[in-house]
């Protein structure tokens, strides 16, 4: 495989960051991170920063930790954004508050810190919407007396393991597109995003304990302008798994016609076979654990069919960053062919379509 096909058809500068607040106030630079002990010991279901043209100077940043017994660790505020050059004169950097990411080689290697306090708590207190905290707003006053903050620190070196996923929507690309394609291209983001597989190396502290860890996981880059207002939900899945293999995909609910964004693929033998989801588990049920989330995708190589359960999960309810909607991001324990991986899941849904239990 050639390094072009490594970059998923991008130029490898693309993998880093704006040196400076973008012209265009919408602009968002974006870095998250979604990674899982490999024996499923811990989850960390989104790590990520998002730094909007129009607040430049104080990125907003999200970390979010999953342990066993349902102990929910959750940061989410503004930080002053950290230079994006560093020593080597590249834009190789975006931080904000304790959390940053650095391109390190791009498309290859990254490495991803960060440091804090976030709100402790449990995956039952998220479901009954006890425990919520967003960027930009103040817990309540029973909120804060009721939940406790910990103090968390991990780094990680990021090794890719499978050349970039891309959805690239700029604007050369948008030309002959109808009006419902360029919607569901809006809220992947108007310009490009880049999700990878990887594997992950690095030390965990919480609790006063620190332990070493393996880990695999997706990352996800992008640069884009990204409307929100027709989002009407998704299920976004993916893994890497022991062999090599791996597999991912993000699909919106259908339309009244039928239509919808449905866009995948397997990864297998050291190359890309692009994918359509054809058995896709939309959110409907809130529960912590032990959810059905079995998939079925349909390539070249024919039906590729996963097995998959949720564990370690958080929840977002009434989410209103998101048009009000049910939020799941949580690690999955999936299976293909005799083989088990550590995964992700992000899935979203109206309140209305969704039972709590």
């Amino acid at each position: 495989m050639g390094e072009a096909d490594w970059y998923g058809g991008l130029e490898p500068g693309l993998d880093l960051m704006f040196p400076a607040r973008p012209a265009d106030p919408e602009m968002r630079e974006s870095a998250s991170l979604w990674l899982f002990e490999g024996n499923g010991a811990f989850a960390f279901p989104r790590i990520g920063i998002e730094a909007v043209g129009a607040s430049w100077d104080a990125h907003r940043y999200d970390a979010n930790f999953a342990l066993p017994g349902g102990r929910i660790l959750r940061e989410s505020s503004f930080g002053g954004a950290l230079p994006a050059v560093g020593g080597d004169g590249l834009a190789s950097m975006l931080g904000a508050g304790g959390l940053v990411f650095r391109c390190v080689e791009p498309f290859r290697q990254w490495h991803v810190s960060y440091q804090g306090t976030p709100w402790a708590g449990l995956v039952q207190d998220q479901i009954a919407a006890r425990f919520g905290v967003y960027a930009g707003q103040e817990p309540a006053a029973d909120f804060a007396a009721a939940f406790t903050r910990e103090e968390v620190r991990f780094e990680v070196a990021l090794t890719m393991a499978a050349p970039a996923w891309t959805q690239d929507y700029r604007a050369d690309k948008l030309a002959g597109m109808s009006e419902d394609e360029r919607s569901d291209a809006g809220l992947m983001g108007f310009g490009y995003r880049i999700e990878q597989l990887l594997r992950g190396e690095g030390e965990f502290t919480v609790g006063g304990t620190t332990r070493g860890f393996r880990a695999v996981g997706t990352r996800i880059k992008r640069q884009s302008v990204r409307p929100m207002g027709s989002f009407r939900g998704h299920c976004w899945q993916g893994a890497l798994f022991p062999d090599g293999r791996g597999f991912g995909y993000i699909a919106y609910p259908p339309r009244e016609d039928g239509s919808s964004y449905n866009n995948g693929f397997v990864w297998q033998d050291g190359r890309w076979h692009v994918a359509r989801a054809t058995k896709i588990p939309f959110l409907r049920r809130v529960i912590a654990e032990g959810d059905d989330v079995s998939l079925e995708l349909e390539s070249a190589l024919g039906t590729t069919r996963i097995s998959g359960t949720t564990m370690l999960s958080t929840f977002h309810v009434g989410n209103p960053g998101v048009n009000g909607m049910t939020n799941q991001q949580s690690a999955v324990r999936y299976g293909w062919d005799g083989m088990a991986a550590m995964g992700m899941i992000e899935r979203s849904s109206p309140a209305a379509l969704t039972v709590i239990g």
